[in-house]
């Protein structure tokens, strides 16, 4: 070949990228952020592009949940960009080359939602995929404990209500299980309904042939911490949803109404909407980044997290000090390290790294670590502590009580490294000192107080829109009255410790529950028990279960002291 003629190399980066992009439909199903497939995450975090859903409906309650497949550098378009040309907004920019995910409320091919867009696609020469979602038609039944196909019964219709052309006759008479989409009427909270309502859909079954004994289930916000089920029959459903709604179980729309003898079973299979804390608004005054199993742990539980941070995290404002300990750690300075929090860990750790240094900078030092958390932080840089106290102590003063006193014979080494707070209590270093240790007590880290929340998170706060705030350090409990003020009295007070009780109670909050030992697993778990106590309380007293947050909001707590 002429080297004159010969053409050049595309770049890596130019190679890498296709000359026609590529569309990806996928269902994210009727609500629950989790029950998008693995496919449909794996296309999110290749896309270049994301079309969201609209911003009304249960889905929409779960964006962020979605989203956070995506790629940082993912351009995120919402309806208020693309309108009602979203089709050829998603052509258009894969004819760029881009990979373009549509996400879709339940399945992409029901309810005509993705066809047209697959034609364009196909029209253009633009490679396409269809995900399949769960629809609403399976996943809430199966989140409301409805059975769709039990013993006896060989068929499942679905009809769309809001369709003026369907035979209500030939579906009473049918001995099939009627799974009703669009059946709400408009209403002021909800004019875009389309639907006849729920109570007419009854009236024209029975009239069709069906019996008015027959079971139903209507399942609103299916699969959110919003969803609310009541179990009747086709006679008595109007009277039972004014009843529901009267106790204070109104939520928004859209309802999926199942007929049929599945739904007899419904409150012996409802698992969902029995979780301890199942629709619970619980803040979490902890970064998103030190809050991120607890939040976990409490979406398991039913609830809904929302991470308020009161503390910052900073440097110390001179870095001599712990210069000087590392250098110490490294030359065999000390016999032993005391952790008294993850951020020490995380300090001391970064600093080794800045150093180009890693866990074998504590060969032959010993590690004690506070409590559980604080351990699995120093496991997963590759330490294994040697001492922690027991799991009804985890703090300064239980690692005190296991701590071995000094002895020169057998201690090579008398010195102690302490890395934490700026703010730290002095009960771990006075403890060593009384046991015979030199302690080199040592700013890892600086606290300050965050800036104050958005105002709707501190209207909720002051107002009962939270049904529990978790509190884990009498820091959180100062910090989050500073910058937000103090909880409502409805709002249920959940403390790690004594201490962080005592705080509490000092600044007026009446503490609901104390963890039974200071890990922050434990203080969720023991929230969980309490919710599950008041659930049920309410059940056996014959009262409707309602979330703290729900019920009618009295005076602010009195100090307990």
């Amino acid at each position: 070949m002429n080297p004159q003629t010969e053409t050049p190399a595309p770049r890596a980066e130019e190679a890498a990228k296709p000359a026609v992009g590529h569309i990806a439909l996928v269902g994210a199903g009727p609500g629950d952020a989790e029950l998008l497939t693995l496919r449909g995450a794996a296309l999110l975090g290749q896309a270049d592009v994301v079309l969201t859903v609209g911003e009304t409906g249960p889905l929409a309650r779960h964006r962020e949940g979605l989203l956070r497949h995506c790629r940082p550098d993912a351009e995120i378009v919402g309806p208020e960009e693309y309108g009602d040309k979203a089709d050829a907004f998603a052509v258009a920019k894969a004819a760029q080359g881009l990979r373009v995910v549509r996400l879709y409320a339940g399945d992409p091919l029901l309810a005509s939602q993705g066809a047209d867009l697959a034609e364009a696609a196909r029209d253009a020469g633009i490679e396409f995929e269809i995900v399949p979602g769960l629809s609403a038609i399976t996943a809430v039944p199966a989140y409301a404990g409805t059975e769709l196909t039990p013993a006896g019964t060989a068929e499942i219709r679905v009809i769309d209500a809001s369709n003026t052309d369907v035979d209500w006759v030939n579906a009473a008479q049918s001995g099939a299980t009627l799974v009703v989409l669009a059946a709400d009427a408009p209403t002021e909270d909800d004019p875009e309904a389309r639907g006849p309502g729920l109570d007419r859909v009854c009236k024209t079954l029975i009239a069709g042939g069906r019996p008015d004994t027959t079971p139903v289930t209507v399942t609103r916000m299916g699969t959110t911490t919003q969803q609310t089920t009541v179990t009747s029959t086709l006679a008595r459903l109007a009277a039972d949803l004014k009843a529901a709604d009267a106790k204070g179980h109104t939520v928004p729309r859209p309802s999926l109404l199942v007929v049929g003898e599945g739904a007899r079973r419904q409150k012996k299979l409802s698992w969902f909407e029995t979780k301890p804390l199942f629709g619970w608004r619980v803040l979490v005054p902890r970064t998103r980044e030190q809050a991120a199993a607890l939040s976990e742990q409490l979406r398991g539980y039913g609830a809904v997290p929302e991470e308020v941070p009161t503390i910052s995290v900073e440097p110390p404002r001179t870095p001599q000090q712990m210069e000087r300990a590392v250098r110490g750690l490294v030359t065999g300075r000390y016999q032993w390290v005391a952790f008294t929090s993850v951020n020490a860990v995380r300090a001391i750790r970064e600093r080794l790294e800045d150093y180009g240094l890693d866990a074998r900078a504590f060969a032959g030092v010993k590690v004690a670590a506070v409590g559980e958390q604080t351990a699995a932080a120093l496991r997963a840089f590759g330490i294994h502590p040697d001492l922690q106290p027991p799991e009804d102590r985890q703090s300064g003063a239980g690692l005190v009580e296991v701590w071995p006193p000094y002895d020169a014979e057998i201690d090579p080494i008398e010195r102690v490294l302490l890395p934490r707070a700026d703010i730290a209590t002095e009960v771990l270093s006075e403890g060593l000192t009384r046991l015979g240790w030199e302690v080199d007590d040592v700013t890892a880290y600086r606290t300050v107080r965050a800036a104050p929340p958005p105002a709707p998170i501190r209207e909720a706060i002051k107002g009962g829109g939270f049904d529990a705030v978790l509190f884990t350090s009498s820091s959180t409990v100062r910090n989050l009255v500073g910058i937000a003020g103090k909880p409502h009295a409805t709002t249920v007070i959940a403390v790690i410790g004594p201490e962080t009780a005592k705080t509490a109670e000092e600044f007026g909050l009446r503490v609901d529950v104390q963890a039974p030992k200071a890990s922050v697993a434990a203080l969720a778990e023991a929230l969980a028990e309490f919710g599950a106590a008041q659930r049920q309380a309410a059940i056996e007293e014959g009262k409707p279960v309602l979330r703290p947050s729900q019920k009618r909001r009295g005076r602010r707590r009195k100090s307990m002291m």
